[in-house]
């Protein structure tokens, strides 16, 4: 990671000047010989960068900057005895509770299964339609890609029905509602009798 002498006698003649003038010169950007922690420079080699990243990892062990790190010195939980790449990112999934993450045949079922409590929590009819014909589009679509992995056995719903059984829980839901106990109020004019 050598510099070029012309830039490195012109930066030392502009340093020499500032100084002469009475200001301080700022500091190197891309790295002086005394800087270690600088950045390696765009046209340098895999093996320079590596070298550079390396150095900065030492450097960085001897400053303590790696210690105390949670679970250092303990082995990775949950590894198992076979060989599984992506375990990391499954790991991820569950402690992060991702969702719609997935071949499309394992999602669309899920959500499938799902789909009586998404629909119970749009308020209007229209936008009920909306979403099983956008679910029933989606399942159709899966059903025409040829990307692999596991066959798409949703089934699609019907819309009109699946907006009749939407309706009959929400006025199910309001029926109860309104049994319960009114709540009473005492009028703020009749205080005083």
């Amino acid at each position: 990671m050598t510099e070029d002498p012309r830039q490195a006698a012109e930066r030392y003649r502009l340093d020499r000047e500032l100084r002469a003038a009475g200001l301080e010169p700022e500091p190197d950007v891309a790295g002086s010989a005394g800087d270690t922690r600088s950045t390696p420079e765009r046209g340098s080699t895999a093996a320079e960068r590596a070298a550079f990243v390396e150095t900065a990892i030492q450097q960085a062990i001897r400053r303590g900057e790696f210690d105390d790190l949670p679970g250092a010195g303990k082995p990775l939980p949950d590894l198992g005895s076979s060989h599984d790449p992506d375990w990391w990112i499954r790991r991820k999934i569950e402690t992060e509770k991702l969702t719609g993450l997935g071949p499309p045949a394992l999602t669309l079922r899920v959500e499938h299964a799902e789909l009586a409590e998404r629909l119970d929590a749009i308020p209007r009819e229209p936008e009920v339609r909306e979403a099983v014909q956008d679910f029933n589009r989606r399942v159709i679509e899966a059903r025409r890609q040829l990307l692999g992995g596991p066959p798409v056995v949703t089934p699609t719903v019907d819309v009109d029905a699946e907006v009749a059984a939407w309706a009959e829980r929400r006025r199910a839901r309001e029926a109860a509602a309104s049994v319960q106990a009114p709540v009473r109020r005492r009028r703020w004019f009749g205080r005083g009798r």
